[in-house]
């Protein structure tokens, strides 16, 4: 029944572990692939992105088609599943003829497709993440977050931690700065493993990203993503230690950037990593010549 209370053609669909069956759908390690099945979660998921009764919302990894059935039967305008298995695709056929042309399928490799050029804005990524790409997908769609009206997202509790972790705690680290820098960032809610087939060795949690229209601190993605990643890449270090790497003078950029050449990489918020990049590329403009720097 739909939320009117009338009938919709999704409602004469198998139930998604007869899909399973029909199509050979075993779980490969291989894909990173969980399915989520229990249809009340995944509702869940699906009203916890808001209104999308204007949107493209992209899926990455729709497997039998549990989230998809969701976010159409939650009214998205329309949804661009991909998914590089096959056999999902085979699998998700009869749902897109019962979808009324707002459900389509991209049979590629997520992590190859330009998802900010997919569909009309505003644009919503909604997705059950494959475990084994989950963070190179989140770090290839912070680079272009402006082009997302928002994302909501599920990945392994401890890398959902990681992202939504502050300054000085242990978890804090390369993806909580570019997150936090980028968008809005919260967890909305863990689910266990057992809700997932097969079951994963540890939990999951779906993490809501309200994407900035520019960075939350002035900086280029690229002098960011360096300067962040050369920082945690020796976290134990003091930051003069650790930013040897960039092969600059350490203590003159760390001095340029109003910061403590003994501070360690935990320490820093993300306005001050913002002032490290901004302090390195200048040095690196200061180097070469460049049309970037002009």
């Amino acid at each position: 029944m739909d939320e009117a209370g009338g009938t919709s053609p999704l409602d004469g669909l198998p139930p998604l572990r007869e899909v399973i069956a029909r199509f050979g759908l075993d779980a490969r390690k291989s894909l990173g692939q969980h399915f989520l099945l229990d249809l009340n979660l995944t509702r869940r998921i699906a009203r916890s992105a808001g209104d999308l009764s204007q949107a493209t919302v992209i899926e990455v990894g729709p497997g039998p088609g549990g989230l998809t059935r969701a976010l159409l039967a939650e009214g998205a305008a329309r949804v661009i599943a991909i998914e590089r298995d096959r056999r999902c695709v085979e699998a998700l056929q009869d749902l897109v003829a019962l979808s009324g042309g707002r459900l389509s399928l991209l049979e590629d490799d997520a992590a190859r497709v330009d998802a900010a050029s997919l569909g009309a804005p505003p644009r919503h990524i909604v997705a059950n993440l494959p475990y084994n790409i989950s963070t190179v997908l989140l770090v290839g769609w912070l680079r272009k977050a402006e082009a997302f009206a928002g994302m909501t997202l599920m990945f392994q509790k401890e890398v959902a931690e990681r992202i939504a972790a502050k300054p000085g705690s242990k978890t804090y680290g390369r993806l909580s700065v570019m997150a936090n820098w980028r968008c809005d960032v919260r967890i909305l809610f863990n689910l266990p493993a057992r809700a997932f087939t097969p079951p994963p060795k540890v939990a999951s949690s779906v993490v809501q990203f309200l994407p900035l229209p520019a960075p939350r601190y002035p900086a280029a993605w690229d002098a960011m993503e360096t300067v962040v990643a050369a920082a945690f890449g020796q976290r134990r270090k003091m930051l003069r230690g650790a930013l040897r790497s960039l092969k600059v003078d350490s203590d003159r950029l760390l001095e340029a950037a109003g910061i403590d050449p003994e501070a360690r990489a935990e320490t820093l918020s993300v306005e001050q990593f913002a002032a490290l990049a901004r302090a390195y590329a200048r040095s690196i403009c200061n180097q070469v010549e460049s049309p970037d720097c002009r």
